[in-house]
């Protein structure tokens, strides 16, 4: 498995401005619509942060991975974000956030979702990639980075 087969360049933002667990998603949801207009942006943004309330995804380590089902979607779609300040996520480690990673996942696609959620986790874990995904200097240089893993 590799990421590049779900990553789109324009699906990546090399800074967040949001400061809050709700105004990240938010902004991350923006950002998806601006590529996929026909999405449901209200109707997203709802499950995600349905899914914050029965547990964070701020895994750890500086890493959130907000993710989600939906009917109707047609393909997986991942959305990478950064913020080099972090952002209170509630994170187990309740350290803040850095690298963001948002998946969604048609509602029937459950084996897939959880492929690419164990993926990115394992290259996430990776202290090295890490730094160098906070040292990227512009989109191109993250969406290189991404495309190795």
């Amino acid at each position: 498995m590799r990421l590049e087969h779900y990553l789109k360049p324009e699906l990546i933002i090399t800074e967040l401005s949001a400061r809050t667990k709700p105004e990240v998603l938010a902004e991350i949801v923006d950002k998806l619509l601006e590529v996929y207009p026909d999405l449901n942006g209200a109707e997203i943004l709802n499950l995600l942060l349905e899914r914050e309330r029965l547990g964070t995804t701020g895994i750890g380590s500086g890493i959130a991975i907000p993710h989600g089902k939906m009917e109707g979607l047609k393909e997986v779609l991942l959305v990478v974000a950064r913020s080099t300040k972090g952002v209170d996520f509630d994170s187990l480690d309740h350290n803040p956030v850095q690298i963001i990673f948002l998946l969604l996942a048609p509602e029937e696609n459950l084996g897939e979702h959880l492929k690419i959620l164990a993926h990115i986790s394992r290259v996430l874990r990776d202290q090295e990639f890490r730094e160098s995904f906070l040292a990227a200097k512009s989109k191109e240089d993250i969406y290189s980075l991404l495309k190795g893993v």
